[in-house]
C-alpha cells in the first residue's frame, strides 16, 4: 500500500503530527479523534513510522466489535468520526 494511501486513511481516524528531532528520527504523533488517545512513534524514516502508526491503527481497529467482515476486510464505517 502506498504512503499516501496509509496517511489518507489514518487521517480518518487521527489527527497526525510530524517531527524531526535533533537526532534525525522522525517523531509522528497520531491523536484519536474519539477518543482523545496518543500515540507517539519514532523512526529513521517517513515510511517507517507512517507504516508504525498504520499497523497501530489496526490493532487499535480490532478491539472495536464488527470492525471485520467475514472476508476479514476493515469496513470503512469503522473509520469514520461520529
Amino acid at each position: 500500500m502506498r504512503n499516501t494511501t496509509k496517511l489518507k486513511t489514518l487521517l480518518m481516524k487521527y489527527t497526525v503530527s510530524f517531527d524531526m528531532g535533533d537526532d534525525e528520527q522522525f517523531k509522528l504523533m497520531l491523536l484519536d479523534k474519539q477518543t482523545n488517545q496518543s500515540h507517539l512513534i519514532e523512526g529513521p524514516s517517513y515510511s517507517i513510522v507512517l507504516g508504525k502508526a498504520y499497523s497501530i491503527m489496526l490493532q487499535e481497529l480490532k478491539k472495536l466489535p464488527g470492525h471485520r467482515s467475514q472476508s476479514g476486510k476493515l469496513h470503512k464505517d469503522s473509520l469514520r468520526s461520529e
